[in-house]
């Protein structure tokens, strides 16, 4: 009876560090930048779109200058919205089709 209990602390220990994994990852920020700084896209380390950051030389690269800061902004609110639209569907038919392969049974973790 010992061992059966000994398994059953176990998995809780098993179950308590993945929540505390989760919700690191959650919190976690990843960044990635390209083109000398001219895009910076940000994650959370789920791999969860988080933001985009623009600079004007990512929009003109022949004339920067051009680009005033309304324009920037308002090119950076559009791909966060898309992204954040794109990785919620993305989510929405992954759980889909999950539940499909476990009839609907919600195994923590996995979706």
């Amino acid at each position: 009876m010992m061992n059966m209990m000994q398994v059953m602390q176990q998995a809780q220990k098993m179950q308590k560090k993945f929540k505390e994994t989760q919700n690191e990852l959650e919190q976690a920020e990843i960044i990635s930048t390209v083109g000398n700084g001219a895009v910076v896209a940000t994650l959370n380390g789920q791999g969860k779109f988080k933001s985009i950051k623009l600079k004007p030389e990512a929009i003109n690269p022949q004339n920067p200058e051009s680009v005033d800061s309304d324009t920037v902004e308002m090119l950076e609110d559009l791909l966060n919205q898309a992204l954040s639209d794109a990785t919620k569907k993305a989510n929405e038919q992954m759980e889909a089709k999950m539940k499909s392969i476990t009839g609907g049974i919600s195994i923590p973790g996995l979706f």
